[in-house]
């Protein structure tokens, strides 16, 4: 990965402390529980893990992509399911930051870096997943407010989020119809359910329902129409994070099953002499380490203010699919013990399966891939053929 420098490394340091301590131990418990922890979320803020990318003037130390980068990594690595609140603080903090009115940023981004507040992120409905521009959920102006109507579904901590970014109708059809709005979920009209998922249950997934829900106007973010580009270049960043949360939790396994074949004996010698055992191992950690640099190359790219759409797409797709074969490898590699509910690879494995789907599936990252190297025109040929 990208050298870190002397500050990066504390805060390293720190995040995996935590994670090892405080995090780790809890994993599976989680499942259990459906929910994630408010205590931990806010001992997670204390320490500055949550929203380090956010401004300072709102309570973050305005630190880099690579940053977050880093310290999500070393969330997930203990659970993937927590690092979810580094994933959707930074992505609808960077929203808030840059769209929304001063002072409506100032009262919810400290919230957010201290661990008071989670955010979800309300896009998806149930007709479209992919396609964010063909929105129904309505927002109508009426005098200084605007009421939303309609239903949000598939949204990550549907029913424990304290408040959402919405992405709502205001105009017509199509990408320039679509605003954004900060929206405190305990408003009047709000109902949420929550899924029975195969994985990722800490987290929680749901529908969230506007039945003529009142908000002012003020809680618009940036100008009616600009919802569509907001979350588009919100996708950039979160793309490659998620992409950095699958190989962390790979990672674990990776770890845990080195560990495991240099104790086990078979024939009078530990397993790992047997390349049948170590090459697949092996051939894991490259392919981990190689989604882990393109994460970080995508993260500096962002940084440095270049273009990235296409390596983060491409985060997107190899990120959960290479997690997802080596941890399913892993679980193999234990035998009899890795098909035990008791170990923690199965759950690993279910948690990562569903980021395959959740933010553009790979078929969608590939079309972007191809977008943004052949162009529009082009692609629409090749599709046509």
């Amino acid at each position: 990965m990208t050298l870190l420098d002397a500050e990066q490394r504390d805060i390293q340091a720190v995040a995996r402390r935590f994670a090892a301590e405080r995090l780790a131990p809890g994993y599976m418990g989680g499942e259990a529980s459906g929910r994630i922890d408010r205590d931990l979320v806010r001992e997670m803020g204390a320490l500055g893990l949550i929203g380090a990318d956010l401004p300072e003037d709102c309570g973050g130390i305005g630190a880099s992509s690579v940053t977050t980068g880093v310290v999500i990594e070393a969330v997930a690595h203990a659970d993937i399911n927590v690092s979810y609140v580094q994933l959707l603080g930074s992505l609808n903090g960077q929203i808030v930051a840059r769209h929304a009115a001063p002072e409506l940023a100032a009262h919810w981004i400290p919230r957010i870096v201290a661990g008071e507040a989670l955010f979800a992120l309300a896009l998806t409905e149930p007709r479209g997943g992919s396609d964010a521009a063909n929105l129904a959920v309505a927002a109508r102006r009426d005098g200084g407010d605007y009421v939303l109507s309609g239903e949000k579904s598939s949204i990550s901590m549907a029913d424990q989020a304290d408040a959402a970014v919405v992405f709502a109708r205001t105009g017509g059809a199509g990408a320039r119809g679509v605003s954004a709005f900060l929206v405190p979920l305990d408003l009047p009209g709000i109902s949420r359910t929550r899924f029975n998922d195969l994985g990722s249950k800490a987290v929680g997934r749901g529908s969230i329902f506007f039945d003529d829900v009142r908000i002012p106007a003020a809680w618009r973010l940036a100008e009616e129409g600009q919802g569509f580009v907001q979350v588009m270049q919100g996708f950039d960043y979160s793309r490659a994070l998620i992409g950095l949360q699958c190989c962390a939790t790979a990672q674990a396994s990776l770890d845990e099953t080195w560990a495991y074949v240099t104790e086990r004996q078979a024939f009078g010698a530990p397993i790992a002499q047997y390349q049948g055992v170590s090459f697949p191992i092996a051939e894991g950690e490259g392919m981990i380490a190689a989604v882990r640099q393109l994460c970080y190359h995508t993260l500096a790219l962002r940084d440095a203010g270049e273009a990235h759409t296409a390596e983060a797409a491409m985060c997107k797709w190899l990120g959960p699919k290479t997690a997802v074969d080596v941890i399913h490898q892993c679980l193999l590699t234990h035998g009899h013990y890795g098909w035990s509910l008791d170990m923690p690879h199965q759950q690993r494995l279910r948690d990562v399966m569903g980021l395959e789907i959740g933010d553009g599936t790979a078929q969608i990252m590939k079309m972007i891939v191809a977008r943004e190297r052949a162009g529009r025109i082009s692609v629409q040929h090749l599709n046509r053929g």
